[in-house]
């Protein structure tokens, strides 16, 4: 009997950057108060960014 191999899942990169504190802090708030993790709309606006060079 052979073992499927199965995809590896999506490789994560920790990100170091220095962002004014009140501003970061307006978006957890934020992110919070609407239900969704900071990471992921980090995620999303990238891949927008990438998808049209828009912000």
């Amino acid at each position: 009997m052979t073992m499927a191999a199965t995809a590896p899942g999506p490789q994560k990169m920790k990100l170091d950057y220095i962002v004014d504190r009140k501003t970061y802090d307006g978006f957890v708030k934020l992110c919070s108060k609407k239900g969704f993790a900071p990471h992921i709309i980090i995620e999303k606006l990238m891949k927008r960014f990438v998808d049209t060079g828009q912000v």
